[in-house]
């Protein structure tokens, strides 16, 4: 079943429609199975609902609202929309699905928190009006953290994307920002939208949570207290990138709190190194021998490069010169590092 392309022409698929009419009509013997398919008449009505079909769509008028549901979407016409949704406001909530860019399907709201990236040419662009576009909408009944169900809130994908816009509206239309993404979730399993920005590097997006009063346990592990943010519930890799950061800031109190909470102080983080590396990387010689004396393992070697932290603490050194700290760090790793043969 052929999806709908990007940026559809609803002309274009009129004209396929009656190039489909004229060739069952010429006897065309796959042209009329096309249309016999969908009904036993050879008029055009039935050549559009054939080709509606063929798109996953139950017939014309709803290939026809799609069409034109996304059309509206991308240029953020905000009066175009509202008149959209009041004629069709099932359209605010209804899954936009066919769409050979978005082949699992989005919300119309989770689609407006993804537009800076054009998923059809693969490049960033600035897309001014999102906010605007999320807000009618969430008044039209979008709900603002999504369906029971979905990997991610709209303000998770707000915060992978980009979008302060959409982030700030969501935000105060009360999106949960303690919500957690699913477990299986593409981005980042198990994470916070706070924790979507950070990752993803969308510093504008982190400003508006923080301000909206948003934490995080990783956020918090930097600041040096993760009370009340560690449970049994908490998934493994956020207690690991919390400890990993706790150690690039020395923040040692956190880190016995972490291990304490059955964080394994060797977890791999998700970029294959363990809080050892960040500690040696970061030139904390503190954290250093704070992980060893509680275990760490110093010959572990990350996934990605395959280096000791102290192949990570010399390889820092070379690129910031001497003054940094990973002097101290060499001198606490190299006599438990195993020399490579």
């Amino acid at each position: 079943m052929p999806d709908l392309p990007a940026r559809p022409d609803l002309d274009q698929l009129r004209r396929r429609a009656k190039d489909l009419l004229r060739a069952a009509r010429d006897g065309d013997v796959a042209a009329l199975t096309r249309i016999r398919a969908a009904s036993d008449r050879l008029i055009l009505d039935s050549a559009q609902l054939a080709v509606a079909r063929e798109h996953g769509f139950a017939g014309w008028n709803e290939l026809r609202l799609e069409v034109d549901r996304r059309a509206t979407l991308d240029s953020r016409d905000v009066a175009r929309l509202r008149q959209l949704l009041a004629d069709h406001p099932e359209l605010a909530v209804r899954r936009m699905t066919h769409w050979c860019d978005h082949p699992q399907g989005v919300s119309p709201l989770g689609y407006v928190a993804m537009m800076r990236f054009d998923t059809a040419r693969g490049v960033w662009r600035d897309v001014p009006g999102t906010g605007a576009v999320a807000r009618v909408l969430l008044d039209a009944g979008a709900p603002v953290d999504g369906d029971p169900g979905d990997a991610e809130t709209p303000l998770m994908t707000a915060a992978s994307y980009g979008d302060a816009e959409v982030a700030r509206v969501l935000v105060e239309a009360g999106a949960d920002l303690s919500a957690t993404a699913s477990p299986t979730a593409g981005g980042v399993p198990g994470g916070t939208a706070l924790r979507h920005a950070a990752v993803f590097g969308m510093a504008d997006v982190v400003e508006v949570l923080l301000a909206a009063g948003a934490t995080d346990l990783v956020q918090a592990a930097a600041a040096g207290d993760v009370t009340g943010l560690l449970t049994e519930a908490t998934p493994e890799p956020d207690r690991v990138a919390a400890l990993r950061i706790a150690a690039e800031q020395g923040r040692l109190d956190v880190i016995d709190h972490l291990l304490a909470k059955a964080t394994p102080v060797d977890g791999v983080d998700r970029d294959g190194s363990t809080a050892l590396h960040e500690a040696a990387w970061s030139g904390r010689a503190e954290s250093v021998r704070h992980l060893l004396d509680r275990g760490a393992d110093p010959a572990r070697r990350d996934t990605r490069f395959g280096g000791t932290p102290l192949d990570w603490c010399r390889h820092r050194r070379n690129e910031v010169g001497p003054g940094h700290g990973h002097d101290d760090v060499a001198a606490l790793l190299a006599p438990v590092t195993p020399e490579t043969s």
